[in-house]
């Protein structure tokens, strides 16, 4: 518990900095609205991270939510032009989303192949889905599916005590996260089936089940961010969440998850979300092209991993260390 409010500090510090850096370059960084309700151009990223950190925690991964939030994105875009109303649109969306979680799930469970191969081959499967519904509405191009009510539209623009919507959605959100993780029994066992899943169905835990609650978390995250985005920018289309898959494992990796599984914070993930959506957006209001931030994203992901894993193995690079000084002073001998 030490270390772990030990990183999420520094990553605060870091946040600080950063805007600090960033404010000094472009002083317009520093004007509290910008701060605030910039928040909404990249908020997505630790709405869908949150659920993948849980993900991580328990030994898998999830490639496949760019994906799914494209098809429930455009999922909606049909559902309203078919004359749905637009709350019965927006459940609809939310269960589809779930529903490619509980595809995650039964996949790598029955099959037994490793989640990375499993998400990889949905990443295709609803993208792909999501290209041909685009297609059958005509909304091929950039303008996808338009239209929606202009109380709709107005959504990711509204604010409540003073914050936008999408950012106490994003605080709201984290807070439920939080206290499933690390204050309550179902937490619990994710760390557990992390370190030891073998062990974890020795000892009786529904492994199987508790998958299908983590994946579908990740789906049902993935159609809120598709149905805040399409809010966003006033149009559904199958490529929303195309560029959210390396932020949000960037962020997840970043807040304390550990890749092999059994360690993580969410409280870390939301700070590390904030942390590179403020790097992604100082960029931008410094002059600095997207495809610049995209790779400083991947540039960070590596950095960390390499990271945690010689923190990871420390003690095995002390021990290689001291038997090569060994090695060193006998052969001076």
């Amino acid at each position: 518990m030490k270390r772990r409010l030990n990183w999420e500090t520094t990553l605060l510090l870091l946040l600080v900095a950063e805007i600090l850096l960033f404010g000094a370059l472009n002083p317009r960084m520093l004007n509290i609205d910008t701060l605030l309700f910039s928040t909404s151009d990249f908020i997505c990223i630790g709405i869908v991270a949150l659920p993948l950190t849980l993900v991580i925690i328990s030994g898998g991964i999830d490639i496949s939510l760019g994906s799914t939030m494209g098809l429930c994105a455009i999922g909606l875009g049909v559902m309203m032009q078919a004359g749905w109303p637009l709350p019965v649109a927006i459940i609809f969306t939310l269960a589809l989303g779930m529903l490619c979680g509980f595809i995650n799930a039964a996949l790598i469970n029955y099959t037994g192949i490793s989640p990375l191969v499993i998400t990889l081959g949905t990443l295709y499967l609803y993208g792909g889905a999501a290209l041909l519904l685009s297609g059958m509405a005509g909304a091929t191009g950039y303008e996808g599916i338009g239209g929606f009510p202009d109380a709709f539209t107005q959504f990711a623009n509204f604010t409540l005590l003073g914050l936008p919507v999408p950012l106490v959605m994003f605080m709201v959100i984290t807070l439920l996260f939080w206290l499933l993780t690390h204050r309550s029994r179902f937490g619990r066992h994710i760390f557990l089936i992390g370190q030891n899943a073998r062990a974890a169905r020795y000892a009786g835990m529904p492994v199987n089940n508790m998958l299908y609650g983590i994946y579908g978390l990740v789906g049902l995250a993935s159609a809120i961010s598709a149905v805040i985005l399409v809010s966003y920018f006033g149009s559904a289309r199958s490529d929303l969440g195309r560029d959210l898959l390396m932020p949000a494992l960037t962020a997840a990796v970043l807040g304390g998850a550990n890749i092999y599984g059994g360690s993580g914070s969410i409280l870390g993930t939301a700070l590390a979300a904030l942390l590179v959506g403020y790097l992604q957006q100082g960029l931008q209001m410094v002059g600095i092209p997207n495809q610049v931030s995209s790779a400083l994203s991947g540039a960070l992901l590596i950095v960390v991993v390499i990271g945690r894993s010689v923190s990871l193995h420390r003690e095995m690079i002390r021990a290689a260390w001291r038997r090569l000084r060994g090695q060193r002073k006998l052969t001076g001998a």
